[in-house]
């Protein structure tokens, strides 16, 4: 994926809960009770695991309990105003989801 793709799930932005561990782009093994960011136009990948992305993305990702994860997302999306990021809907959807 190169930075300014579109994902297919419609969001270059996300605070989704932190799975315990990404294989083959699925989460294994559940979650856990902190959340992070997932930010495509930094250079992200959701199908990632939180120890194969670089170091200054393991900072952007977190992670964050939900309240400091809340507030460290509406900052990280003014950093990129044309970003297309989940709505707060989609956002607790997606969290309730998993």
């Amino acid at each position: 994926m190169t930075t300014g793709d579109l994902p297919s799930h419609g969001w270059t932005v996300v605070l989704r809960r932190q799975p315990v561990r990404m294989v083959e782009g699925q989460p294994e093994g559940g979650y856990t009770d902190l959340f992070e960011i997932i930010c495509c136009d930094c250079g992200d990948d959701p199908d990632l695991d939180y120890h194969d992305v670089s170091p200054e993305l393991q900072r952007i990702r977190g992670p964050y309990p939900i309240a400091a994860g809340v507030a460290a997302y509406k900052k990280h999306v003014t950093q990129h105003p044309q970003t297309t990021h989940a709505t707060s809907a989609e956002t607790a959807t997606e969290v309730i989801a998993r």
